[in-house]
């Protein structure tokens, strides 16, 4: 049977993911500015909004906003809000996305696409803390605490002369890297559990969980989309199968897709048989890591030594 998730959306229980959640909990108890950056489909909204709800602002709006989905002629009404009649189509008036967040948190998601006068407008927004909406004469005083995200890397960006360097110390304040997926592999069966769980219920189906083969098989997958893409294969594996629990087969047409293949070096196959072992041990287990190195016979450090190991970073 299934444990819900103990942690929340940003389920994990591998060393980098512990270190994040401690640094996400430090984070929230500040004022400060935060720059999320990581691949894309890790969850740096879930970071932004844990952040948020573990923080003082927890009662006020969380708004989040993506800068690279908004065409730029759109983008600076909508951050800063409008006057009625300030523009040919400003049939009523904004407040916008400042404003909606006071006293809150306003997430500037991909902002790594932000153009250059929106910048120039973003910093003064963020030092005067305050507005001039489009079409005004007076600033609006806003009282928001900035988090921001991208995909890109904004020191190179500033090098490159594409983002301005006075905006990236503004926002870069604390910095958090949420990790890809291939790196906390050990995180997988966690997160395979805590997906299906939110599946079964978007998707009416009735999946207890996942058979150990098929779980061996996402263990050892690439994961180029990270969670996004991991959540995506279950979906389509529960929308297409049946039965009680999710198979190889319901995932074959994912493996031949993404072109997963059993190694034929004989050590990267032992390596790979070793976490599939330790991985189903742990199913059987529930999760729990102590009872597993028990049956294991081995030590709980030796458990995680293994499990936060990489199955090409040979070790064994």
């Amino acid at each position: 049977m299934l444990r819900p998730p103990a942690v929340g959306p940003l389920t994990g229980e591998s060393g980098v993911m512990r270190a994040l959640l401690e640094q996400i909990a430090r984070s929230a108890r500040t004022p400060s500015n935060v720059l999320i950056t990581g691949e894309s489909g890790v969850g740096k909204e879930l970071v932004a909004r844990a952040i948020h709800g573990a923080s003082p602002r927890r009662d006020g709006a969380f708004v989040a906003v993506n800068c690279g989905a908004i065409p730029e002629a759109l983008l600076e009404s909508q951050l800063f809000g409008h006057l009625r009649g300030s523009f040919t189509t400003a049939v009523q008036a904004n407040p916008g996305l400042f404003v909606a967040a006071n006293r809150g948190t306003l997430l500037l998601d991909e902002i790594g696409d932000l153009s250059f006068p929106l910048q120039v407008k973003l910093l003064r927004a963020i030092e005067e803390r305050q507005v001039l909406p489009v079409g005004a004469s007076r600033p609006v005083p806003v009282d928001v605490r900035i988090l921001a995200s991208t995909n890109r890397d904004l020191r190179r960006e500033v090098e490159a002369g594409r983002f301005r360097e006075d905006l990236f110390y503004r926002l870069n304040v604390v910095h958090l890297t949420v990790p890809p997926l291939r790196e906390r592999r050990s995180d997988i069966p966690l997160l395979v559990d805590q997906l299906i769980v939110r599946l079964n219920a978007k998707l009416g189906t009735r999946f207890l969980g996942i058979e150990r083969d098929a779980l061996w098989t996402l263990t050892t997958r690439p994961w180029k989309g990270n969670v996004r893409e991991l959540e995506n294969v279950l979906e389509r594996a529960m929308v297409l199968g049946s039965g009680d629990l999710i198979t190889l087969q319901h995932l074959a047409a994912d493996a031949t897709a993404t072109g997963d293949a059993q190694p034929r070096d004989l050590r990267e196959a032992l390596r790979r048989f070793e976490r599939a072992h330790l991985l189903s041990v742990i199913a059987e287990t529930g999760s729990d890591k102590r009872a597993a190195a028990r049956l294991l016979g081995i030590s709980l450090a030796s458990l995680y030594r293994k499990l936060n190991a990489t199955p090409d970073d040979g070790q064994a």
